[in-house]
């Protein structure tokens, strides 16, 4: 009678363990790396270490040139931001966005973000981001986005 009792108190638990719905705590990292990464990373703080540490090496952002895909990797935009952060005439303040996580969208180790980028109220681009996970955590790996007219 013991031994029943103890399976279907294990089975239970196994249930009610598998009925949690799943990325919850993923959802909560994900959004850790986009701001740290990409928010504070990319725009606000121009921090080049915090890229680093959010985005995949083979990270690219991609957009359409004409017929063409065009392709800007993570190293280019990373010495960009370096190279502008040098310049004596840089503005940090001028580099200071309004970032906002629209939706996010996880499936298993694959998820999808939309984000909104503004700046003094008007809306500059709309991103999505591609993440995936990897054995050391989530990783930013792609991004596309639309730029809006001024």
């Amino acid at each position: 009678m013991r031994n029943r009792t103890s399976v279907i108190i294990v089975t239970v638990i196994v249930f009610l363990v598998s009925s949690v719905p799943a990325g919850a705590d993923d959802k909560t990292d994900i959004e850790t790396i986009i701001k740290a990464s990409y928010f504070n990373g990319a725009f606000n703080d121009l921090d080049t270490q915090a890229m680093r540490q959010g985005f995949h090496p083979e990270f690219a952002i991609f957009s359409a040139d004409g017929e063409d895909l065009s392709r800007y990797p993570i190293d280019a935009w990373i010495k960009g931001i370096e190279t502008r952060k040098q310049d004596p005439k840089h503005d940090s303040s001028k580099a200071k966005m309004d970032c906002k996580i629209v939706s996010l969208d996880v499936t298993g180790g694959a998820a999808a973000a939309k984000i909104e980028i503004s700046k003094d109220g008007r809306l500059v681009y709309t991103d999505y981001l591609s993440l995936l996970k990897f054995s050391d955590g989530w990783k930013i790996a792609a991004k596309v986005y639309q730029a809006h007219q001024k």
